[in-house]
C-alpha cells in the first residue's frame, strides 16, 4: 500500500518552526467547497489581531479556474467568511474559517448550497430542527488501495470488525484517535468513531444551519488529519465493490415536538410526507443526482432499495429508521438513511426541513421570496 512522501518528511523539523513566536498575528485558513461539490480547498492569510467574532474576517478571493469553479477569462471568486473555529494544527490564536463561495457577480457558486440552506432554516427556527450525522468513510493508501487490505486478496468477511478491537480488525485506529482528539480542540462537538471496515464518526446534534458547518470542518480535519499520515479518506458510498458494504451518512432529525410527550405522532406525520417524496430525496441525498447512491442502496449490506420507500422500528435495512427506544418512549427522532457519504450536508438538511417542516409535496424545491 502507498503512503504519501509528504509523510515521510522529519515532523521534528517542523516543529521547530513552529514553536517560533507569531506575536500578535494570527493564521487563518479560509476554507471552501471546490466546484466538484464534494472536495475542499484551503488558503491562509496572516491577520494584525485574532479575530473574535465572523465580523472581524475580510472577505477574500481565489482563482475559481484552478477550482473547476470559473473560466479563466473570468477566474475571481469571492470568499465570504461564514463559521469560525479553533485550529487544532497551529493551535490558538489561530482560526479556521469556513467560507461560502460568490461568483463575480456576487451570486452563489453552483456548489455553494449553503445560502438557500440557510434561508429555508431560517423559516422554519421556531421548530428548533435538531440533526446529527453519522458520516462514513474508507481510509486508502494513496494507491487507492484499502488501508490495511492484503496487497493480493481480501480480509476475511464482514462479521469480527463492527466497533472490534486487535490489529487483525480495526485497521487506522491511529488516524482515528487523531481526528476524534482535533475535532474536541476545534470546537468541542461530539464525534465518535464505530469499526466496520470503514470508519464513522458522528456529529451533533447541531441545530439549523450550523450541521453543514460542522460536518463540512470535522471532513476538512480528517482530510488534515490523513495528510500528516500519508493516506486518504474516501467517502466515495460504494468504494469496494461486492460483497462488502457501502458508505452512508445517516441523518438523525427532529423538531421541538417531535422531542417532548406525544412527539411519536409528529414522526410519523413527517415519515408519510417523505414517503410521498422519496425520489426528490434520492435527488438530493448525493451530489450526482441519485447516480452514486445507486451503487449503494440496493436493499443489501444494511441498505433499503433506491426505488423503493420504507419505514421501520429498529430496522436498518429500511429508507427510515426509528430507533426502538423512541418507539418506547413515543418521542425523540427518527434516522433517514439514505443520504450517501459524500452528500452535501447542506442539501439533506434543507430536504428534509422541506418535506417535514414546510410540507412540499412537489418533485422539485418550492421557489421562496
Amino acid at each position: 500500500m502507498a503512503t504519501s512522501a509528504s509523510s515521510k518528511l522529519s515532523k521534528a523539523v517542523k516543529q521547530q518552526y513552529m514553536d517560533l513566536p507569531q506575536g500578535d498575528q494570527v493564521q487563518a485558513m479560509y476554507i471552501w467547497i471546490d466546484g466538484t461539490g464534494e472536495g475542499l480547498r484551503c488558503k491562509t492569510r496572516t491577520l494584525d489581531s485574532e479575530p473574535k467574532t465572523i465580523e472581524d474576517l475580510p472577505e477574500w478571493n481565489f482563482d475559481g479556474s484552478s477550482t473547476y469553479q470559473s473560466e479563466g477569462s473570468n477566474s475571481d471568486m469571492y470568499l465570504i467568511p461564514q463559521a469560525m473555529f479553533r485550529d487544532p494544527f497551529r493551535k490558538d490564536p489561530n482560526k479556521l474559517v469556513l467560507c461560502e463561495v460568490l461568483k463575480y457577480n456576487h451570486k452563489p457558486a453552483e456548489t455553494n448550497l449553503r445560502q438557500m440552506c440557510k434561508k429555508i432554516m431560517s423559516m422554519v427556527q421556531n421548530q428548533h430542527p435538531w440533526f446529527g450525522m453519522e458520516q462514513e468513510y474508507t481510509l486508502l493508501g494513496t494507491d487507492g488501495h484499502p488501508f490495511g487490505w492484503p496487497s493480493n486478496g481480501f480480509p476475511g468477511p464482514q462479521g469480527p470488525y463492527y466497533c472490534g478491537v486487535g490489529a487483525d480488525k480495526a485497521y487506522g485506529r491511529d488516524v482515528v484517535e487523531a481526528h476524534y482528539r482535533s475535532s474536541y480542540w476545534g470546537d468541542g462537538y461530539n464525534i465518535v468513531c464505530l469499526v466496520v471496515l470503514q470508519w464513522e464518526f458522528q456529529v451533533g446534534p447541531c441545530e439549523g444551519i450550523d450541521m453543514g458547518d460542522h460536518l463540512w470542518i470535522a471532513r476538512f480535519l480528517l482530510h488534515r488529519v490523513c495528510e500528516d499520515f500519508g493516506i486518504v479518506a474516501s467517502f466515495d458510498p460504494k468504494p469496494i465493490p461486492g460483497n462488502w458494504n457501502g458508505a452512508g451518512c445517516h441523518t438523525n432529525f427532529s423538531t421541538k415536538e417531535m422531542r417532548v410527550e406525544g412527539g411519536l405522532k409528529y414522526i410519523e406525520e413527517s415519515i408519510e410526507r417523505l414517503a410521498k417524496r422519496h425520489q426528490y430525496h434520492i435527488r438530493a441525498y448525493d451530489p450526482k443526482g441519485g447516480l452514486d447512491n445507486a451503487r449503494r442502496l440496493t436493499g443489501h449490506h444494511e441498505t433499503s432499495n433506491i426505488n423503493e420507500f420504507s419505514a421501520g422500528v429498529a430496522n436498518r435495512g429500511a429508507s427510515i429508521r426509528i430507533p426502538r427506544s423512541v418507539g418506547q418512549e413515543m418521542k425523540g427522532y427518527f434516522e433517514d438513511r439514505r443520504p450517501s457519504a459524500n452528500c452535501d450536508p447542506y442539501a439533506v438538511t434543507e430536504a428534509l426541513v422541506r418535506t417535514c417542516l414546510l410540507n412540499e409535496e412537489s418533485e422539485e424545491p418550492v421557489k421562496y421570496k
